[in-house]
């Protein structure tokens, strides 16, 4: 999953870059408003977590210009306003939901997990396809009950699929949500580790549909 911070404290930037890349999310980070509205208009994004208070372009005007282009992604707003007129503009914006500052980084985390999980349909922390099951807020992959160890790629190539089970999943949007924008987009290194994801699950779940992508199902699809 691919997550965007714009924040212009560069410390708090920091701090929620650092947090979300522990849980497993690729991140990228902008430190004002018109880089953060180019990011956001420019790459695909899972979750977009967004300053009001940014220099250049405030939050709420980068958020219209994103929903006006038809921006989609789901946004979590931050700001040190207690004012509610300043929540409801970036409801009234386009956010999905918002965090005061000061903040705790677990509930930021717990707000990024459920909106990425909502927005794929899903009610649970807990994905499970077969006797695959991944847990979306310890980061634990379970195959008939063991416990399986995966690299951080694999993890989010999983977490990805699987969020988005049952339908085909191209190859370039994985590579599109699953590595920063520096990352080279002519590589071939999806099909390896699908390849390696696969003999570690061990079980008939993920599916390649030539031509088309990839697909995590219970029923054999594969082609």
């Amino acid at each position: 999953m691919r997550i965007l911070v714009v924040e212009d404290d560069a410390d708090l930037n920091r701090q929620i870059v650092t947090s979300l890349t522990d849980a497993g999310y690729v991140v990228d980070k902008a430190l004002d408003g018109e880089e953060g509205h180019f990011l956001g208009d420019t790459e695909p994004y899972d979750a977009v977590i967004l300053d009001l208070g940014l220099p250049v372009l405030d939050g709420v005007s980068v958020l219209e210009k994103w929903r006006r282009a038809g921006r989609k992604m789901p946004v979590i707003i931050l700001t040190a306003r207690d004012r509610w007129s300043d929540k409801v503009a970036g409801f009234d914006a386009g956010a999905d939901d918002y965090v005061t500052k000061p903040f705790h980084m677990e509930e930021v985390l717990a707000r990024v997990r459920a909106l990425v999980r909502r927005t794929a349909g899903h009610a649970t922390s807990e994905l499970t396809c077969g006797p695959v099951s991944l847990d979306t807020k310890g980061a634990r992959v379970l195959v008939n009950g063991m416990p399986l160890k995966l690299t951080s790629l694999e993890y989010r190539l999983l977490a990805y699929l699987m969020h988005h089970g049952g339908k085909v999943v191209s190859r370039t949007e994985l590579v599109e949500h699953l590595y920063d924008q520096d990352f080279d987009r002519d590589s071939n290194t999806i099909e390896v580790f699908v390849g390696r994801l696969r003999k570690k699950l061990g079980v008939d779940v993920l599916h390649t549909i030539r031509g088309m992508g990839y697909c995590m199902s219970e029923t054999g699809n594969e082609q």
